[in-house]
Formats: structure tokens, C-alpha cells, sequence
């Protein structure tokens, strides 16, 4: 089993670590991840300069681009041998809701689906990232179910989120939809030293909404959450409504 592991949150975050750490109980490992924080950088590729690769000292691939970059690097010139299943995270942070459009982790996961290739994208939706560490063994044994599975769903990655509480006390896993995540006061608007105009974006309240069965109540009642995502994102119960709009240039 060739795994191939990356992220978003850079080479030397914690998620990576053990991500990588649990899947070298689950086959051979090559890791090729970001050299920086690259967080809500989403699908996007590096176009307009060239990409280059050194390997840490630990061995990973260290690729100066996007977690999208680094899985068309690794699938088609960096790794020997196709992997047979792309694990992307742990995300430092949840990726549930409209989060997976924007998040790097579930792009990388995206990537490989795009070419292939199994993938699983997974994401700790707590604060305190340090404690990711507790969840090695978990993590091993989930991946492990799924690796498993003879018939992976085509077109399909899992979008895994770690409730933010000790592994000991996990309810169980439920199988959840995408709630939906709304911010309120995410844009700042300030004058830097020079008496300049700047933006900034992010921060702000947040609030979840979702029928019973979404991933952010899963997580709210301590499960973790696992989210089937397709890459098809056609609304086919609009299709014959819309061609009754008799569109015409």
C-alpha cells in the first residue's frame, strides 16, 4: 500500500506528523507537503513561476507551492509508484460547511480524487492543536476501515473532521451531510501606520446551521464526523426547471 500524505498548514505542522505517523502502520509513506502555511488557498495552482522540491531532513518533499501543487507534483513526477490513497491533513482546525470550498486540506484530497486516486482529507476542529497528538492510534484505526474497503466511490473523497475532546470519550462516527457555516464581522477595515487603507479577512463570530444529521452537530455532540464529497456539483433537481427558462442569447 502506497500512501501518499500532505496538507496545508505547511511541512513541520503537528497534524502532518501524525497523520504520516499513523499511516506508516498501514503501508509505505511518502509525504509531500507545502513549505508554508498555505490555509485557505483552496484548488488553486501555481502557473505564472516555476515550482521547486528539496527534501527535510526527515525526508519529506518540501515543495514551494500549494497543497494542490504538491499532488500533481508528487502524482506525476516526484513519487516512484502511483499511490494507492492520498491522505491530506490533519487540518489544524475544522473543515465542515461551506469551509471545504476554501480549505487547502480538502483541495489536496480534491486533486487526487481528480486523478484517481482515493483520498481522505482530515481535520481536527479544535483550538488546541497539540493535542492532535492524542489521536495517532484513532486516526490508524479509522484509516485503516477505510483502506480497507475494496470499492472506494468513484469521484468521491471523505472529508473526515476529529471532534475537539479526548479520543477516550468519541461517541462514536456518524456519516454526515455539510452544514452550513455563516460568519458575521469576518472583514476589518483600518488605517495602517502610514495612514493607508487596508482590508483584512477572517476572524469574526461564526454560526452553524444544519439539519440533525450534519457534520458540525456531529462534532457538537462529540462523534466524528465523516462527509462523502463528489466532485460532481450539479444541482440535477434544477435541470428541467432551468431548461424551462428558455434561455436564449
Amino acid at each position: 500500500m502506497n500512501i501518499l500524505c500532505t496538507n496545508d498548514d505547511g511541512f513541520l505542522a503537528t497534524g502532518l506528523q501524525v497523520l504520516a505517523s499513523a499511516a506508516r502502520s498501514l503501508g509505505t509513506v511518502t509525504v509531500v507537503a507545502p513549505d508554508r502555511e498555505q490555509s485557505a488557498t483552496s484548488n488553486s495552482l501555481t502557473l505564472h513561476h516555476p515550482l521547486r522540491s528539496r527534501r527535510a531532513s526527515d525526508g519529506t518533499l518540501v515543495i514551494d507551492g500549494t497543497p494542490t501543487d504538491c499532488v500533481i507534483l508528487a502524482v506525476n513526477a516526484l513519487v516512484s509508484g502511483r499511490p494507492d490513497i492520498c491522505l491530506s491533513g490533519v487540518n489544524h482546525g475544522a473543515n465542515m460547511g461551506e469551509d471545504v470550498l476554501y480549505s487547502g486540506t480538502v483541495a489536496a484530497a480534491m486533486e487526487a480524487t481528480v486523478l484517481g486516486i482515493p483520498a481522505v482529507a482530515v481535520s481536527y476542529a479544535g483550538p488546541e492543536f497539540e493535542s492532535i497528538e492524542a489521536w495517532e492510534e484513532p486516526l490508524a484505526e479509522l484509516l485503516s476501515g477505510i483502506i480497507e474497503q475494496k470499492d472506494f466511490p468513484e469521484s468521491t473523497l471523505l472529508n473526515v473532521n476529529l471532534p475537539p475532546i479526548d479520543p477516550e470519550s468519541v461517541r462514536g462516527l456518524r456519516v454526515t451531510t455539510l452544514g452550513e457555516r455563516r460568519y458575521a464581522d469576518s472583514l476589518t477595515r483600518a488605517l495602517d501606520p502610514s495612514g493607508r487603507e487596508y482590508f483584512w479577512i477572517g476572524g469574526g463570530a461564526r454560526e452553524w446551521r444544519g439539519d440533525g444529521d450534519s457534520d458540525f452537530q456531529a462534532i457538537e455532540d462529540g462523534y466524528i464526523s465523516v462527509t462523502p464529497l463528489h466532485l460532481d456539483l450539479t444541482n440535477y433537481a434544477l435541470l428541467e426547471e432551468i431548461r424551462g427558462w428558455n434561455l436564449k442569447l
